[in-house]
């Protein structure tokens, strides 16, 4: 998964907060002294408050008068925020941050798969077709990757349900995590043939078919990772 970079001051200057606040370096009920933090980042107060706008805008931090600007505690983070989900897999070395995406993962795509069976265009069977294409050609990790997720993305938009489409993101980010972990522990399996069956379940209009497939996917997904997370990566 190609790595994320953020674009401009303003954006690095959200990144270097919440990384803060990932790592326990402020925790929880931290008030921040913002003209202490506006010198050490050299940035006007300005640019720091609008970088604390998008914090407080994923819940992540709060303002009061008489108490400040502080963090919030994490069951009051937006958990579906794209960036909060990016941030938390990439600081928290805690495989129930994972287990939990994939029991998401369990929930979420069965059903889907089930609904793409009973809705996906020509254009979607296409868009799916051409992914399962390039998850055979890939040829190291980094293209299989960028393939599996590419094929789910594509299994969402088939559902033709906004919300469900939403849920991309979050599937997205656990898969490719996953995906990482498993890569780098040990070689992994061909993932062609558990992915052929959701697609072949999908072409033929099956959606009995179509969700089971999925099942056993996300079940063999959540299998190879707690292997990885057992065994330690190749160096």
């Amino acid at each position: 998964m190609t790595e994320h970079r953020p674009r401009g001051l303003h954006g690095q200057t959200v990144e270097a907060l919440a990384s803060r606040i990932l790592s326990d370096e402020w925790g929880e009920g931290t008030v921040l002294d913002l003209p202490a933090l506006r010198e050490e980042l050299d940035i006007s107060l300005t640019a720091l408050r609008e970088a604390l706008k998008v914090l407080a805008a994923k819940g992540m931090i709060d303002a009061r008068q008489k108490r400040g600007t502080f963090v919030q505690p994490r069951e009051k983070w937006n958990m579906l925020d794209a960036d909060v989900m990016r941030w938390q897999t990439a600081a928290a070395d805690d495989p129930g941050l994972l287990d939990e995406l994939t029991e998401v993962r369990a929930v979420v795509e069965p059903a889907a798969a089930r609904i793409a069976a009973e809705r996906a265009s020509d254009e979607d069977v296409d868009s799916l077709r051409e992914a399962l294409a390039d998850m055979a050609a890939a040829d190291d990790a980094e293209a299989s990757v960028q393939a599996d997720l590419a094929f789910h993305r594509q299994l969402m938009a088939a559902t033709h349900n906004n919300f469900l489409m939403r849920m991309e993101r979050v599937i997205a980010i656990g898969l490719a995590e996953r995906d990482k972990l498993v890569h780098g522990a040990s070689a992994a399996e061909d993932p062609v043939p558990s992915h052929r069956k959701v697609f072949d379940a999908i072409v033929a209009g099956d959606p009995a078919a179509a969700e089971q497939a999925m099942l056993a996917l996300v079940t063999k997904s959540r299998d190879d990772l707690a292997k990885a997370q057992r065994k330690p990566a190749r160096g």
